[in-house]
C-alpha cells in the first residue's frame, strides 16, 4: 500500500528548496525530536484519563496500559514532571515504536489520525527548531552574557511547551514561514500596518498615537495572518521581533504587541476575540489594584490600548514590556528560559524560586485571583547574580477571579470583567493556578519529580497554612490534559489530569 510522505520528509524537501544549509543538521536532529515528542506523549498515555484506557501500573522500571480493545502498551515508568526526553520507544502488542505519530495512528483512537498529524508536524518543526540553533545560543550560565532584549531571551526557549506534544506543531506554516516568523530562529519580521475606518473599530484603552491616521486606525497585522487569512497586503510596516508565543512581538522601542493569528499552535487558534479586546483595559486597571496586596513581589504588564476591526481576524493589543519592571543591573527573564540558565540546578535557588512564585501566586489565590502562571505567562525579576527578587505576569486574558473571596477582602470588582473569568468554583480556581504554576511553571523549572519535591518542601514551610496551602500539599496535583483535549473533538474548555502530588508517596 502506498504511504504518503510523512511531515518529516515534506519538511526535509522543502528545507532543500529554501536552506540547504540547513539539511545535515535537520536530519541528524530527527532522532532526538521524535525521542521529545513521544516522552512527552507517553506521559500523557500514562497519565491522562483517556476513555479507551482500561487499566494501568506499573512494574520495576515500566508502566503498563491496557486499552479496552484488550490490547497493551508498554514503555518506561513515566515521571510526569520531567523535561528530559527519555522515553525511545513504546512497545504495542510488542511491536516497539519510535515515532509519536506512527504510534497515534496505529493506535486507531478516536480522532486518533488528525492528532498524529499534528505530532508530525511536532516533530519535523522541533527537528528545524534545533537544528538552526548555535551551540553558544542554547546555555548562558555566566550572567555577565545574558541577554540585554527581552526578546533575546524568549529566542532562548527552542523546544516549546515542555509537556505538550504538540510542543513545535506549526500546521499552516511552510519551512520559509517557520524560518521567517519562528522566534528560536532569531528573525526580524516586518509587521504590517493596515489603516481601518475609525468607526469600523472597537478600541479599548489609549490606541497608540502614531497609528491614528486622521479618520482611520491602523492596526499591526502578523505577515502570515495577511497572506493567508486576511489575503491582503500592507503598504505599511514595522520591524519587530517575535516572542515565545510567535503572535506577539516586541517593537525595538520597548511596547509588545499581540497580533491575531488565525492558525492552531499548539492547542489553541491565536485569534484574538472581540470580547477579549473590549474587556482589556478594565482587566488592566483590576490587576493594578492587586499588586499593592502582594508584599512589592509581583508586577502586572499594563495593556496600553486594544482594537478590533469587530472581527477575531483582525486584531492587536499593545503591551508594556516585562523589561520595564527590571532596576539597572537586574534581568527579566521568562521561567520557560530560566532552564538555559543554569540557575535551576542549585537546589537553594530553585528552592527560593518556588517560595517566592507559590508566596505571590497563593496569595492571590486568597484575595480571589488565580494566574494562568505557566512558564510563558510568567517572568521573574533576577540581581545581577541571578537570585530571584520579584515576580513580573503578563498576559491576563484567561485568568480567574472569585467574587466571593474579592469581596471578603475588600476588592472590588469591576462590571467589565467579562463572566467567563468569573467563578466561586474552588475547584477552577485552584486548577487555573496549581495546574500553570506548580504543574507548568516550578515543575518545568524542576525537571523532575525528585527535584520538585525538593523545592516545594522547602518552598512551603514558611507559608501561611491556609486550605489553598493544604490542598496543594496533599491532594492530586491538577494539569490540563493537553492530549486528551486535542482529542476530545467538540467538547469546549479545559480538561484535567490528577498528576501524582511531588510531596506524597513515592518519588522514584
Amino acid at each position: 500500500m502506498h504511504r504518503p510522505p510523512t511531515a518529516e520528509a515534506e519538511l526535509a524537501t522543502e528545507l532543500a528548496a529554501v536552506r540547504p544549509s540547513l539539511g545535515p543538521r535537520y536530519t541528524a536532529a530527527l532522532p532526538g525530536a521524535r525521542t521529545a515528542v513521544l516522552t512527552r506523549l507517553w506521559r500523557a498515555l500514562v497519565h491522562e484519563p483517556l476513555p479507551w484506557i482500561a487499566h494501568r501500573e506499573e512494574s520495576g522500571g515500566e508502566s503498563l496500559l491496557r486499552l479496552r480493545d484488550g490490547r497493551r502498551l508498554h514503555g518506561p515508568r513515566a515521571d510526569p514532571y520531567a523535561t528530559a526526553a527519555y522515553v525511545t520507544d513504546v512497545r504495542l502488542d510488542g511491536m516497539a515504536y519510535d515515532d509519536p505519530a506512527r504510534l497515534m495512528t496505529d493506535l486507531a483512537v478516536p480522532h486518533g489520525a488528525g492528532f498524529a498529524g499534528e505530532l508530525g508536524h511536532s516533530v519535523a518543526s522541533l527537528a528545524l527548531s534545533r537544528a538552526g540553533q548555535e551551540p553558544d545560543l542554547v546555555s548562558l550560565k555566566d550572567p555577565g552574557e545574558w541577554p540585554v532584549h527581552d526578546w533575546e531571551w524568549e529566542q532562548r526557549v527552542v523546544d516549546g511547551h515542555p509537556y505538550h506534544p504538540n510542543c513545535r506543531a506549526r500546521p499552516g506554516f511552510s519551512v520559509a514561514e517557520q524560518l521567517a516568523y519562528g522566534p528560536e530562529h532569531r528573525p526580524s519580521v516586518r509587521l504590517g500596518l493596515l489603516p481601518v475606518p475609525v468607526g469600523e473599530c472597537l478600541v479599548s484603552g489609549e490606541w497608540p498615537r502614531e497609528l491614528r491616521d486622521g479618520t482611520r486606525l491602523v492596526i499591526p497585522v502578523h505577515p502570515w495572518q495577511a497572506a493567508h487569512v486576511l489575503k491582503r497586503s500592507c503598504d505599511q510596516e514595522v520591524a519587530a521581533y517575535p516572542l515565545m508565543s510567535l503572535r506577539t512581538l516586541a517593537l525595538p522601542d520597548g511596547p509588545h504587541v499581540k497580533t491575531a493569528l488565525g492558525t492552531r499552535l499548539t492547542s489553541s487558534v491565536r485569534d484574538i476575540s472581540v470580547g477579549s479586546i473590549a474587556a482589556s483595559a478594565a482587566l488592566s486597571a483590576f490587576a493594578e489594584t492587586l499588586t499593592p496586596h502582594t508584599y512589592g513581589l509581583l508586577h502586572m504588564t499594563r495593556t496600553l490600548g486594544a482594537a478590533t476591526a469587530n472581527s477575531p481576524d483582525l486584531a492587536a493589543v499593545f503591551r508594556e514590556s516585562p523589561r520595564v519592571f527590571g532596576a539597572p543591573g537586574e534581568h527579566v527573564v521568562p521561567v520557560a528560559a530560566l532552564a538555559g540558565t543554569g540557575l535551576p540546578g542549585s537546589p537553594a535557588w530553585l528552592a527560593e524560586f518556588a517560595r517566592l512564585a507559590l508566596t505571590v501566586g497563593l496569595r492571590l489565590l486568597e484575595l480571589g485571583v488565580a494566574l494562568e502562571a505557566h512558564g510563558q505567562n510568567l517572568l521573574v525579576v533576577l540581581s545581577a547574580s541571578g537570585a530571584p527578587l520579584r515576580l513580573v505576569y503578563r498576559d491576563l486574558a484567561d485568568i480567574r477571579v472569585s467574587p466571593a473571596r474579592l469581596a471578603r477582602h475588600g476588592i472590588p470588582l469591576p462590571d467589565e470583567l467579562p463572566e467567563r473569568i468569573r467563578t466561586d468554583d474552588v475547584t477552577a480556581l485552584r486548577r487555573k493556578l496549581f495546574g500553570s504554576l506548580v504543574a507548568g511553571a516550578l515543575a518545568g523549572t524542576a525537571g523532575s519529580r525528585p527535584t520538585l519535591r525538593a523545592a516545594l518542601e522547602t518552598a512551603v514551610r514558611d507559608l501561611p497554612r491556609s486550605p489553598d496551602l493544604v490542598a496543594l500539599c496533599e491532594e492530586p496535583l491538577p494539569a490540563k490534559a493537553l492530549t486528551l483535549m486535542r482529542l476530545s473533538e467538540g467538547v469546549p474548555g479545559d480538561q484535567w489530569a490528577p498528576l501524582p502530588n511531588p510531596l506524597t508517596g513515592d518519588v522514584r
